[in-house]
């Protein structure tokens, strides 16, 4: 008689919610048009590489020690460029923390301010890994509706009427929100830090996509001098084009970053990481030039698709969501076949392409005469049939 099989190993059971549960991402395929994960296009200048290559050379030596945990030149760094950039009074450097990227910020201010028993609240459409952190930290989740499309706007009377149904720990705001594009008022950030301070709950703000608003568009980083339980999170993974580096922070009330702090892992923001933040802030400037091109450039690709008889949603990011003609699904793959990468995100039937370099846009254009062809004769939006709006709600 044969021998019976050894047995399988037993594999350790994973925490039954994680259960068939895929982790985020989205499609990294090699293509040429990368328009689908709101990335900056431009590489570093040869002047800016170069620093960079210094400045990363330079913590070489030190490589075997570990890396500043409270890294408080990077913080008057940001503070500095803060003030520039916003119109505000440099914050202090205890009032800015920074981390792996502000997905690193959000998990953070979710490790401090939510957990179990706890409720964290946003407003849908809204990026997708806003209820993973509350998933990943035993939070609560719910959500509330924006406005109608193509605005999807927040009005101040919803937001609060959200929080007195719910009383959450935390609610989530996004200005300039993703994936819709659309920025928030201040009337509706004061709505909310003040209909949250009577439970003491927290306010976040996310500005991941805060640089690229239109002019005269003004930032929640204004607010924080009059609500102590305000937080605005930033990235430089945009404007700044440093999304392989991994650099996002946060402003608020010191309480709420040495809170912050309690949950940090030890030495989380490495020396290299460090470096490379400081040298792009110093070179800033130039940086933040191509800011005003992406910004020029995403008005005129809202413009020609407007022409084209789409539903665009106003946008004060670097991407665009906007309402196919045809099966969304299907329109992304016949763009992916002619090289060019964009987002399946949002309520159906919208899309969102990033906004690429004026070769990238140009491309995407040509692209989508072919993948969704335009009405022979578009109705305005709206004149649209009210059932056919309201079908992708």
């Amino acid at each position: 008689m044969d021998p019976m099989p050894d047995p399988a190993p037993a594999l350790p059971a994973p925490r039954d919610d994680l259960a068939g549960l895929e982790p985020y991402g989205a499609p990294q395929l090699d293509v040429p048009h990368l328009l689908n994960v709101n990335e900056n296009p431009f590489p570093p200048s040869a002047a800016l590489a170069a620093d960079l290559g210094r400045a990363v050379s330079a913590t070489a030596a030190q490589l075997h020690r570990y890396p500043d945990r409270e890294f408080l030149a990077l913080r008057r760094d940001l503070a500095a460029f803060l003030a520039e950039e916003s119109g505000i009074e440099a914050p202090a450097p205890e009032q800015v923390w920074a981390a792996n990227g502000s997905n690193e910020i959000m998990q953070q201010l979710f490790q401090a301010y939510g957990g179990p028993g706890r409720t964290a609240l946003s407003f849908t459409p809204h990026y997708s890994m806003y209820p993973e952190y509350a998933r990943d930290t035993f939070t609560g989740w719910v959500t509330a509706e924006r406005g109608p499309a193509p605005d999807f706007a927040l009005a101040p009377d919803a937001v609060t009427a959200a929080i007195a149904e719910h009383r959450p720990a935390i609610v989530l705001l996004t200005s300039p929100n993703n994936p819709t594009g659309t920025a928030l008022s201040l009337d509706v950030v004061r709505a909310a830090a003040t209909a949250q301070a009577a439970h003491r709950g927290l306010v976040v703000v996310d500005e991941a996509y805060g640089e690229f608003r239109r002019d005269g568009v003004p930032s929640a980083l204004t607010l924080l001098p009059e609500h102590a339980n305000l937080a605005v999170s930033r990235t430089m993974s945009k404007a700044f084009a440093l999304a392989g580096a991994r650099l996002g922070y946060l402003v608020a009330d010191p309480a709420i970053v040495d809170t912050v702090r309690i949950v940090r892992l030890p030495y989380h923001l490495s020396a290299a990481t460090q470096a490379v933040a400081r040298t792009a802030l110093a070179h800033r400037a130039e940086l933040l030039g191509q800011v005003e091109l992406l910004r020029s450039e995403r008005d005129a690709l809202a413009a020609h698709l407007a022409a084209r008889g789409h539903e665009v949603a106003p946008s004060d990011a670097n991407f665009i969501l906007f309402r196919a003609f045809d099966d969304r699904h299907a329109v992304w793959e016949r763009l992916l076949e002619r090289g060019v990468l964009i987002r399946e995100v949002g309520p159906a039937p919208w899309l969102r392409v990033s906004v690429g370099t004026p070769e990238d846009n140009a491309a995407f254009r040509d692209a989508l005469d072919i993948a969704d062809p335009a009405l022979a004769d578009p109705a305005p939006a709206g004149s649209r049939p009210a059932s056919e709006k309201d079908s992708d709600r």
